[in-house]
């Protein structure tokens, strides 16, 4: 048997070689949507104290953004935090979408 029987050849070794590609976790959105009970200050006063760095001017225009829109999307990040502000939101009465995937 040949010595050079048993080495591969270079379409069988480029076969064999995986690319190794890394991907982001996802990201995840907090969205609050409009209802007829909570009130604007609420609404507000609930965003700056739950969601990180929401400033007061940011939470007047997220509520705003709320009441004519609809809904907004109030923080966006990785799934076990967007998880906490989403609950945290909820259990003080706002009405929020389910959690959606960026």
């Amino acid at each position: 048997m040949p010595i050079f029987a048993a080495i591969q050849s270079p379409e069988k070794v480029k076969d064999t070689v995986k690319e190794i590609v890394r991907k982001p976790y996802p990201k995840y959105k907090v969205i609050v949507l409009n209802d007829d009970f909570n009130t604007f200050e609420h609404v507000s006063n609930c965003l700056m104290k739950y969601i990180p760095h929401m400033t007061e001017q940011m939470a007047w225009e997220f509520t705003n953004q709320i009441h004519f829109e609809g809904l907004a999307i109030v923080w966006v990040g990785p799934m076990e935090q967007a998880e906490l502000y989403h609950a945290q939101l909820k259990q003080a009465g706002l009405t929020m979408a389910p959690l959606e995937a960026e």
